[in-house]
């Protein structure tokens, strides 16, 4: 079969990670025979469980060619601008981490050294998407000063599933109804069936999309990284009710003793709960699990997407982020039947750098944070990945963030995280030194008033909401 072109995927899983599996293979690939085994999702998978997203869900969808329709209002999802992060620097105020820009270049040098230098007001208050979330309103990115940000989603996690399903199933996808019993190999090593009730499933390729138990991933051997040592919190509980007021356009994470609570508020439907290290908290109860990822999520011909590739806690939201990201470089790195083993590699060097910058990032709220509980001295104390000790070296001594590749948070999601918890460089960029400061802070004020002002003029994110629906349905 060496060189000859993918013809058939079986993707194991069903939910919003396998289905949207299926609806973008089928989609980018037309000639592929796609097929899902829909099992339900675990309790563990939290890609599938939990409504908020990053950015970079309305590209996926996007790249569907979903319309606005089908992927906002017909599935009930909300707006998001960040999270507002609460009680994770002891003696500072709270937070926001929004996505897009934090003030402008000045001078040719960087926002952040300047506001390092002359700055009178939280870093936050310069970024659109937080001063929009903070007075709970909503607006698509338009004429400055409100431009330049991003948002993301709040999902109906069943409507969407059920959106998904319908637009794969529309493409040609198969669903093949059954459980899945045990995994056949070829001599090579290979997957040659998926074994259910209903009989075998045959493929070129098996997407697993299974969750942290990674069922076909496992079947084919490899070792699995261990990050407790790093992420340790291990429990979530999650709780949901209907949403009782207007939604907010910011969900709120607030640390606690062993750490943190979340609070995701919907269109329909409000979502709270907490994450917490059993070690520091033994409460029973929780979905227990353990962060980690696999070296090599493809392995022959069975590739792990999601959770069954990489798990972590859901602070920041990431791990339907990580299955989109997976999805998509599938789609786009889709190797031969023979699965060449450079390819492969490549894909697992990507899928495995992205991982652990995400990793990196989590771990930086916890190891910046200043409260005095043991759960969180342990943490301050901890032993840094070489990449985030890299990061944190170059920030400490002059407030520069050196580039990785795989990147998922973008240079100010970094700064919004450190500076927002009180970390401060040694010094600041010689350049900056050199210009006068009194223009300059008067600048940064005019900026930050003109920004509030026009937040404060903008609509309420439920009028946003039922302004987008009216257009929509009408």
């Amino acid at each position: 079969m060496s060189g000859e072109p993918m013809q058939s995927v079986v993707v194991a899983g069903g939910g919003i990670t396998g289905w949207a599996a299926a609806a973008a293979l089928k989609r980018c690939l037309p000639h592929l025979d796609v097929t899902v085994l829909p099992i339900q999702p675990p309790a563990d998978a939290f890609a599938d469980r939990l409504p908020a997203t990053l950015p970079s869900v309305l590209a996926f969808h996007g790249d569907l060619g979903l319309s606005e329709a089908d992927a906002i209002v017909r599935t009930r999802a909300a707006f998001r601008l960040g999270t507002r992060f609460v009680g994770w620097a002891e003696g500072l105020p709270d937070y926001v981490h929004s996505y897009g820009a934090h003030g402008q270049a000045i001078a040719g040098s960087a926002f952040h050294q300047h506001w390092l230098r002359t700055g009178d007001a939280p870093f936050d208050r310069y970024a659109p998407a937080a001063a929009l979330g903070r007075e709970g309103r909503f607006l698509l990115p338009g004429e400055p000063p409100v431009d330049l940000y991003e948002y993301g989603l709040v999902l109906d996690l069943s409507a969407q599933a059920a959106m998904l399903r319908a637009f794969a199933r529309h493409l040609g996808v198969r669903e093949a109804v059954s459980e899945l019993r045990s995994v056949r190999h070829r001599a090579d090593g290979f997957v040659e069936a998926i074994e259910t009730g209903a009989g075998p499933l045959v493929a070129d390729l098996f997407v697993d999309a299974t969750g942290p138990a990674a069922t076909l991933r496992s079947a084919v051997g490899g070792d699995r990284t261990d990050w407790q040592r790093w992420l340790p919190c291990d429990r979530l509980a999650i709780d949901a009710a209907p949403t009782a007021a207007p939604p907010a356009s910011l969900d709120m994470v607030e640390a606690i003793d062993a750490g943190w609570r979340f609070r995701i508020e919907g269109a329909v439907q409000t979502t709270t709960g907490a994450c917490w290290s059993s070690a520091h908290d033994p409460r029973p109860g929780g979905i227990a699990f353990a962060a980690g990822s696999h070296a090599e999520p493809w392995a022959k011909n069975v590739v792990a997407i999601g959770d069954a590739a990489t798990m972590v806690e859901p602070l920041e939201w990431t791990n339907l982020h990580l299955a989109l990201s997976g999805i998509d470089r599938l789609v786009t790195m889709m190797p031969g039947r023979d699965c060449a083993p450079v390819e492969i590699a490549e894909f697992n060097r990507q899928a495995r750098d992205e991982a652990a910058r995400v990793r990196d990032f989590l771990l930086l709220h916890y190891v910046t944070t200043r409260r005095p509980e043991p759960f969180w001295r342990d943490m301050a104390a901890v032993e840094l990945p070489d990449t985030l000790a890299h990061t944190l070296t170059q920030f400490a001594e002059r407030g520069r963030l050196p580039f990785y590749e795989e990147e998922t948070f973008a240079r100010d999601s970094w700064l919004a995280v450190l500076l927002g918890q009180g970390v401060r460089p040694r010094r600041i960029d010689p350049m900056v030194e050199a210009i006068d400061p009194a223009p300059i802070a008067a600048g940064m004020a005019r900026h930050r008033d003109a920004l509030a002002a026009a937040a404060a003029r903008a609509p309420t994110h439920a009028a946003f909401l039922q302004a987008l629906h009216r257009q929509v349905l009408s």
